[in-house]
């Protein structure tokens, strides 16, 4: 049994895999028993884990700062002055209309949000009005028949 490990560990994890499907293929148990020894022992697990942990750590390999700092100039230098004055030129225009525009978007949804409350004022007011309208004559009426003939 030893032979066999060590000899699907040398072909690497291609030679686990595919001895899991024919597995799986042939007899399902079996193939079921070889995927719970593979995540037992450990032959599941990604290689790089320490780089993919590190390069997810910083950042997606943005650094600390993240996404934005290519907003703050956190390009490396590429060699070249004026395509980097324009880079930085260009990313800080982009960032000053990406503000406006969360601007405008903000008062606009505050503009939509005003507008459908004042027409739920006015619809409210309305049924109110109309609630008082229809009680006031069934009042009248009711008041009337209660006095007395003269």
């Amino acid at each position: 049994m030893n032979t066999l490990v060590e000899r699907l560990d040398h072909y690497g994890m291609a030679a686990w895999v595919a001895l899991m499907v024919v597995s799986f293929v042939v007899f399902w148990p079996l193939g079921l028993a070889i995927l719970g020894y593979m995540i037992w022992s450990g032959r599941m697990r990604c290689r790089n884990k320490g780089k993919v942990a590190a390069f997810n750590a910083t950042g997606f390999g943005m650094g600390k700062g993240g996404p934005g700092r290519w907003y703050r100039g956190g390009f490396p230098t590429s060699g070249n002055r004026a395509f980097d004055d324009y880079r930085e030129e260009t990313l800080n225009r982009l960032q000053e209309e990406h503000e406006e525009f969360q601007s405008f978007l903000e008062k606009l949804r505050h503009a939509r949000d005003k507008s459908e409350f004042d027409q739920f004022m006015a619809d409210r007011t309305k049924r109110a009005e109309a609630d008082d309208v229809e009680d006031t004559p069934a009042k009248d009426a009711k008041d009337e028949g209660d006095k007395p003939a003269a």
